[in-house]
């Protein structure tokens, strides 16, 4: 899979921005603030229909203008894809081929990316939220069921909660209606739970050997945490685990007037020689643990897609020292990964790294190729 082309109109400060890139690295340069990571932004909403960064999507368009507009060219499999976003202060719309799309899962995976800023040192400090985000979007881009059953789990959890609320308030609320909706988010919980484990159990098979290939030694796993616990991942063992554990914490349940077991309530973990990362690590131990995390998600995107996901690296020479740094591009360079980099210079950068690149400056929004 890779990114031909891409059209940036108002969209933030790029106000009509054309981008050809190369199939292997693409090197955006230039001072802080002048755009460079607005460019990985637009990407990311070609491919995701939303922005990795924190904020609402009016903000995304050109001040004093009405829409933002994303289009791209995807080659995938040599099949020729024409994406388009349009952001305006009334919603999203989305086109592929200029086919009108309504439905998101209908457009996610036409391009896969994997994306790493500065700002995914919460993905190990922070809330349990942001990691069970970073596991819903890299699932919902590889299996449409996942996407599917996800959006329908999230529908009967609001359901649920919603009449748990009524049965507190209401005596004579006939409960057997919380019965059928519970029974349909089990099924749901179970598929997730299933994709989730298989998720990570791959994630695991890579994540130790980056870890090794760029910090210089291993022992590196993640860990997925459940609040409900149970042997194993069969059907069945779920099925009768959750309906136990509903069943013996429905009044408590009632109480709260939530649904307080779960996938919705899951974590997952980095452990670094049986240590918890959160509490044990430097902070750079940490980022190394994420940018590993991120690159062994690569082989289960090829492996589970049948072609590369794009890799979009935000600023990332400044988290690596400059060993790190080669490591890291050397890598690359071996792969057939697209990848799109932003950083502010290419000191003590090995150039032989740099031969088959393509090389933007960019200033006030405006892209130039060197």
């Amino acid at each position: 899979m890779k990114l031909t082309k891409i059209n940036l109109l108002n969209f933030r400060n790029c106000a009509n921005v054309n981008i050809s890139f190369c199939e292997n690295m693409n090197i955006f340069i230039g001072n802080n603030a002048q755009g460079k990571t607005n460019i990985l932004e637009a990407i990311t909403m070609l491919a995701l229909t939303k922005s990795h960064r924190v904020g609402v999507n009016p903000n995304i368009i050109m001040f004093n203008k009405k829409k933002a507009q994303i289009k791209g060219v995807v080659k995938k499999n040599k099949i020729i894809s024409k994406m388009e976003v349009v952001v305006t202060e009334e919603g999203k719309s989305l086109k592929i081929n200029q086919n009108d799309i309504k439905k998101v899962s209908d457009y996610i995976s036409n391009l896969n990316v994997i994306v790493f800023t500065p700002d995914d040192l919460e993905i190990v400090k922070g809330s349990p939220n942001i990691r069970r985000n970073l596991l819903n979007i890299q699932l919902s881009q590889i299996s449409k069921t996942y996407l599917n059953t996800y959006n329908e789990y999230n529908k009967l959890l609001k359901t649920r909660n919603e009449y748990l609320k009524i049965l507190f308030s209401n005596n004579i609320a006939d409960k057997t209606y919380l019965d059928i909706i519970t029974e349909k988010l089990i099924e749901k919980a179970i598929i997730i739970y299933q994709k989730r484990k298989e998720y990570i159990d791959f994630v695991n098979l890579n994540i130790d050997k980056y870890y090794r290939e760029i910090a210089g030694f291993d022992g590196l796993k993640v860990i997925y945490t459940k609040n409900i616990d149970f042997e194993s991942y069969d059907y069945e063992t779920i099925r009768k685990k959750m309906k136990h554990i509903f069943c013996k914490n429905y009044n408590k349940e009632l109480n709260y007037g939530m649904t307080m077991y779960g996938p919705h309530r899951d974590d997952f973990y980095f452990e670094l020689n049986n240590n918890d990362l959160k509490y044990f690590g430097s902070q750079g131990q940490q980022k190394i643990a994420i940018l590993s995390f991120k690159l062994a998600e690569i082989p289960i995107f090829t492996d589970l897609c049948e072609t590369e996901p794009l890799l979009l690296l935000d600023d990332i020479f400044s988290e690596l020292d400059i060993k790190k740094r080669n490591k890291l591009l050397n890598f690359i360079n071996e792969s057939n990964v697209q990848t799109i980099i932003t950083t502010t210079d290419l000191k003590n950068i090995n150039k032989k790294y740099l031969n088959n690149a393509y090389i933007y400056e960019v200033k006030n929004g405006n892209v130039e190729r060197k």
